[in-house]
């Protein structure tokens, strides 16, 4: 198999943490009706929408329509969006400074709600490097499709077989793997640079 050329990252939670729970533990102080409002009202699922296009606000109308006891703690998921995030990943900044060093090129593929994607580059500054940036929220398309990875390779101008695709899905994960591109399931910060030079990126 060829070897790859350049790396295509996924953003949340590789580049940068995000998790609904940061901001929802503010707003219900005991662990287990957290947990229960995010297993069955604002899930996931339901985020997911938004990520494949659907406006933010429709999809919070949607939702509050179901569950209208909650209204309040539903528009904060958008209204406290930022609350979500709690700083880049110091591995990923890293690995990212030292490919654009090496002339690795870089490309990001997120699915992201696409008004969120400005928010990233002013937390993530390594963003800088990115010579393209595929949103899904901005095509209508969502990993794992793979017409979003094949739109990935089109902005790249790149063979799947010639991008090392990094993300924390195993969904997403498999989906590029049968499509031909190098894998690396991100899991432990620690294990990305020696992916990256196990794969003579770095």
């Amino acid at each position: 198999m060829t070897s790859p050329v350049g790396v295509l990252w996924d953003v949340g939670n590789v580049m940068v943490r995000w998790d609904p729970r940061t901001l929802y533990s503010k707003i219900f102080p005991e662990p287990a009706a957290r947990d229960r409002f995010l297993s069955s009202v604002c899930t996931l699922a339901w985020h997911a929408e938004t990520d494949r296009g659907v406006p933010a606000e429709d999809n919070t109308a949607a939702l509050i329509a179901r569950h209208p006891q909650h209204e309040a703690e539903i528009r904060a998921w958008w209204e406290r969006w930022d609350e979500m995030f709690s700083g880049a990943i110091a591995e990923t900044e890293s690995a990212m400074h030292a490919l654009a060093e090496r002339g690795v090129p870089q490309f990001a593929l997120t699915n992201m709600a696409g008004p969120v994607w400005p928010m990233i580059p002013p937390m993530v500054p390594a963003c800088r490097h990115l010579k393209a940036v595929v949103v899904s929220g901005d095509e209508g398309l969502i990993k794992p499709d793979a017409a979003i990875y094949h739109l990935a390779c089109e902005r790249a101008g790149l063979r799947p077989e010639q991008l090392l695709f990094v993300d924390d899905s195993l969904a997403n994960i498999n989906a590029a793997a049968e499509l031909g591109f190098h894998v690396h399931r991100f899991e432990d910060p620690a294990a990305l640079r020696p992916a990256l030079e196990a794969h003579g990126l770095l």
